[in-house]
């Protein structure tokens, strides 16, 4: 997979994402216990008795375009009036174990939070469409990789930039495997460390050989990116 290097966007004061990343939408908890009154319920009626009850299961699927893979019949997804009265006296409510933060008393929100995984948590930013997040790259000043974005290439496993790097006392840079697998946040104060080794890595690649100055100029450059901003931003960044 590689190693790549990005920042803390959320610590970054001009960062365009910034307040959609830190805005908690919503959130999953497998156990409902203490939340029932927040969390989500949904009308489902079961795949057998759905089938059994509208007959021509293809049509049914088609005028409602619902998924022909779909383990289920929510009701919310139905749209057809007929089909709907139909099955909603079939339909049971079925806890989804997603709840809606906005309105969320403050101390409750710090519950939910403590019981979700990383993982079942949805900002305002994982809301938005690919391309609305690529417009938003464009053009935010902290899109250091050529207007990409804020997280770029560091390199493949088996670079052997960190090697070199450990070769000439550049301790930062000869990390990123161990950093990355460790999952360590870097400060601006070792941005400011790392500006120094890149200087000292520019002198020393052209030595290593020719290969290894056209192999490895692109990461350099993205480190050196990388660490201006942190500084400038005073915000954390990482290999990962």
């Amino acid at each position: 997979m590689g190693i790549n290097i990005g920042i803390c966007e959320t610590e970054a004061k001009n960062a365009l994402c910034r307040e959609l990343r830190s805005t908690v939408v919503r959130v999953h908890i497998d156990d409902p216990t203490g939340f029932e009154d927040l969390v989500q319920y949904e009308d489902v009626v079961d795949l057998k008795t759905a089938k059994k009850a509208v007959g021509d299961w293809e049509a049914f699927i088609k005028r409602n375009r619902i998924n022909e893979e779909t383990d289920a019949v929510y009701m919310s997804k139905v749209k057809k009036d007929e089909d709907i009265a139909l099955l909603a006296p079939l339909a049971k409510k079925v806890c989804t174990g997603w709840v809606p933060m906005e309105g969320v008393p403050e101390d409750r929100k710090k519950d939910l939070m403590a019981v979700a995984s990383k993982d079942d948590i949805i900002t305002g930013w994982d809301q938005l469409e690919f391309d609305e997040m690529n417009e938003m790259c464009a053009k935010c000043p902290l899109s250091w990789d050529k207007g990409r974005g804020c997280i770029g290439a560091f390199g493949p496993n088996n670079s052997k930039l960190p090697e070199i790097a450990a070769k000439y006392g550049c301790t930062i840079t000869a990390s990123a495997p161990r950093s990355a697998e460790l999952h360590i946040i870097f400060s601006p104060d070792d941005a400011e460390k790392l500006l120094r080794e890149i200087v000292v890595l520019k002198e020393a690649l052209p030595k290593e050989g020719k290969v290894y100055v056209n192999r490895y100029k692109g990461p350099v450059e993205r480190m050196e990116a990388v660490a201006k901003i942190s500084v400038a931003e005073r915000c954390g960044w990482f290999f990962f």
